[in-house]
C-alpha cells in the first residue's frame, strides 16, 4: 500500500472530526457558553491563572500532552501490523481522545479550574478523591522519570540535538517578554521564533555537545537526567507566561512545520508501506494484540495524562469557554497527526520488508530510533534532505515534545502535592517551593533509587504506564459523564468511550498481573495490584454516584 493513501485518509478523517463531530459535542453535549467567566479571569494571579490567546494556549496544550509517547507507542505497536495501529489512532482521536481532552477542560473550567482529582472530590466525595490522586501521582512519577531518560538518551545518541533543544528555552524567554508586553504582533513573533529554531537545528550539525563519560560518579546519561530535573523544577516555579506558554507555543509551531516537512516528503517520494497490514510473523514473546494495542498506543489515540494537563494547567489559562473546543479537541487532532506520522515513518521508511523485520526483532523494538531513521529516509528520498539533517530534525522534534511534557508534568506534580496539603491542612505543603522540591525529589528518588547511578529507575515501572494512563483516561471520562448527566444531556458520547477504555485496560492489567507473577517480579506485581484496586475503588464510587444521577435526572439548576 502507498503511504500517501494512509496520510490522506488519516488527515482527512481528522479534519472532518474537528469540523463536524467536535462542533456537535460543543453545542449539544458540553453546551459551551461564553457568557460564563472562566477561572483565568475570575482567579487571575499572573502566575498560574492567566487569560491566554487561544493559539498560544493551544501550543502549550498540544506540546504538553504530546511528549514522546505518540511517537513511541505507534512505533512499537506496528509490530502487530500497520492496520490495527492506523485504525486505533484515527478512530481513537476522533471519537475518544478529542472528546476526553475537550471534556476535561470543560469540566475543570466549570468547577473553578479544579484538577480531575479535586473534581472527583467535589462531585463524588473525599474518599474517591484520595484514592484517585494515588493513581494520578503514580502516573506523573512515571511520566517525569521516564521522559527524562528518553530525552537524556536522545542527547547522548544525537548530540547535534542538544544546542537546538536548549536554545528553544532562550527563544521562549524572549518571546514571553515580547508577547506579555505586546511589543510585537503575534504573527511576526511566530515567524521569527520558528526561523530561529530551525536555524539552530542547522547550527547543531556543527556544534554537537557531548558530556564527559564520567563526572561526580555519573555517566553522561545520568548527568543529563540531573540537569533536566533541575531545569524542570525551576521552570515549574516560573509564571506560565514567562516560559511555559511561549516555549510550548513556539515548539508547537516548529513541530507542526516538522510534520509538514515529513508529510510533504511522503507526497513527493510516494513510499510504499513495506510492513504487513497484519503481521503474522511476530517475534516470540510478543503479547496479544487485544487488549495490549489499546494501552501500547495511548497518546495519539487517548491518554489519561491529557486529562491532567487539561484540568491542571490548560483550564487555568482559558480565556473563553468556546476556546476549549479549539484547544482541547484540535490539540488531540494534532497529536493524532503526530501518531499518524510515526506509523508512516516506521512502516514506509524502510526499503524492504526484511529491513523492517530486522528493526522489529522483539516487542518494544523500534520506538524513537525507528521513527527518526524512517522519517529521515523518507525526507531524503522526497527532496534530498541530507540524512544527518533529517535525523537531527526528527530527534529535536522528539526532544522538544518530551521536554515540554516534562515541564508540565513537574508543575502538575507540584499541584497534586499542594492539593494533598490542602486536604490534610498542611500549610507548608501548599507553598510552591516545598511542593516543587518534593516533586523533583520523588522523581530523582525513583530514577536513582531504583535505577542506580544510571538514573534509569523510571524504566522499571514503565511497563505499568500504559495501563495506569488508560485507566486514568477511563476514570476522567467517567467523571465527565457524571457532569453531562447532571446537566440532563445525552451521556452516550462519553459513556461508550469510557466503557471501551475501562474494559480493555482492566483486561491488560490482569494480563500483566499474570506475566509479572510468572516472571516472579513481585515489585511490579504489587504495584499493579495497587493501581488495579485503587482504580476499581474509584470506578465503584463514581458509578454509584452516576447511577443516582441517572435516576434523579438533571440536578444542575443553571441553564444548559
Amino acid at each position: 500500500m502507498n503511504a500517501i493513501a494512509l496520510m490522506l485518509i488519516g488527515l482527512g478523517a481528522f479534519a472532518l472530526g474537528y469540523l463536524f463531530y467536535s462542533r456537535f459535542i460543543a453545542d449539544k453535549i458540553y453546551g459551551l457558553d461564553d457568557s460564563r467567566t472562566t477561572p483565568a479571569h475570575e482567579m487571575e494571579d499572573g502566575v498560574d491563572y492567566v487569560p491566554t490567546n487561544r493559539f498560544i494556549l493551544w501550543g502549550h496544550h498540544f506540546t504538553s500532552v504530546a511528549g514522546a509517547a505518540p511517537i513511541v507507542g505507534p512505533a512499537i505497536a506496528v509490530i502487530w501490523g500497520w492496520l490495527p495501529a492506523f485504525i486505533w489512532v484515527v478512530v481513537g482521536t476522533i471519537f475518544i481522545a478529542g472528546v476526553h481532552d475537550f471534556g476535561a477542560i470543560w469540566a475543570s473550567v466549570r468547577n473553578k479550574a479544579q484538577s480531575v482529582g479535586s473534581l472527583t472530590g467535589a462531585l463524588v466525595g473525599k474518599r474517591a478523591q484520595s484514592i484517585f490522586m494515588i493513581v494520578i501521582f503514580l502516573l506523573l512519577l512515571m511520566v517525569n522519570a521516564v521522559f527524562a531518560v528518553v530525552i537524556a538518551g536522545l542527547f547522548v545518541n544525537f548530540p547535534e540535538s542538544v544546542v537546538p533543544a536548549w536554545s528553544a528555552i532562550v527563544v521562549a524567554l524572549v518571546l514571553g517578554q515580547l508577547i506579555y508586553r505586546k511589543l510585537i504582533g503575534l504573527t511576526l513573533l511566530s515567524i521569527i521564533g520558528v526561523a530561529v529554531l530551525y536555524l539552530m537545528i542547522w547550527v547543531g550539525q556543527y556544534t554537537p555537545v557531548v558530556l564527559p563519560d564520567q563526572a561526580l560518579g555519573l555517566g553522561a546519561n545520568a548527568q543529563w537526567i540531573v540537569l533536566l530535573f533541575v531545569y524542570a523544577g525551576i521552570a515549574s516555579l516560573l509564571p506560565v507566561w514567562v516560559l511555559l506558554q511561549p516555549r510550548d507555543y513556539i515548539n508547537g509551531l516548529q513541530l507542526f512545520v516538522g510534520l509538514g516537512l515529513l508529510f510533504t516528503a511522503v507526497l513527493i517520494a510516494s513510499p510504499q508501506v513495506v510492513a504487513p497490514a497484519f503481521n503474522t510473523n511476530i517475534p516470540a514473546g510478543t503479547p496479544p494484540l487485544i487488549p495490549l494495542l489499546f494501552v501500547t498506543i495511548a497518546c495519539g489515540a487517548i491518554s489519561g495524562f491529557h486529562g491532567l494537563v487539561s484540568s491542571g494547567t490548560t483550564s487555568k489559562q482559558l480565556d473563553r469557554e468556546s476556546d476549549a473546543r479549539f484547544v482541547g479537541y484540535f490539540g488531540a487532532v494534532g497529536e493524532g497527526s503526530l501518531a499518524l506520522a510515526a506509523i508512516i515513518a516506521t512502516t514506509a521508511g524502510f526499503a524492504t520488508l526484511g529491513e523492517w523485520e530486522a528493526m522489529y526483532t522483539a516487542f518494544g523494538a523500534g520506538g524513537v530510533n525507528a521513527f527518526v531513521e524512517g522519517g529521515a529516509t523518507i525526507m531524503n528520498n522526497g527532496y534530498g534532505l541530507p540524512m544527518a539533517v533529517g535525523t537531527t530534525l526528527l530527534a529535536v522534534m522528539a526532544v522538544l515534545f518530551a521536554a515540554t511534557t516534562m515541564d508540565t508534568g513537574v508543575r502538575l506534580q507540584r499541584y497534586i502535592i499542594q492539593e494533598w496539603g490542602q486536604i490534610y491542612e498542611l500549610g507548608w505543603l501548599r507553598r510552591n517551593g516545598p511542593a516543587t522540591i518534593l516533586a523533583v525529589t520523588a522523581c530523582l528518588a525513583l530514577a536513582f533509587g531504583a535505577g542506580g547511578m544510571d538514573g534509569t529507575g523510571g524504566l522499571i515501572i514503565w511497563p505499568l504506564f500504559g495501563t495506569t494512563n488508560q485507566l486514568l483516561a477511563a476514570l476522567t471520562l467517567l467523571v465527565v459523564t457524571l457532569m453531562v448527566v447532571r446537566l440532563g444531556r445525552p451521556p452516550w458520547f462519553t459513556l461508550v468511550p469510557m466503557a471501551l477504555m475501562l474494559i480493555m485496560t482492566l483486561a491488560a492489567l490482569f494480563y500483566q498481573l499474570i506475566q509479572f507473577y510468572r516472571a516472579e517480579n513481585w515489585f511490579l506485581l504489587g504495584l499493579d495490584l495497587v493501581v488495579l484496586v485503587a482504580a476499581l475503588a474509584v470506578v465503584l464510587e463514581v458509578t454509584s454516584t452516576l447511577a443516582r444521577a441517572l435516576k434523579e435526572g438533571k440536578t444542575d439548576p443553571r441553564p444548559t
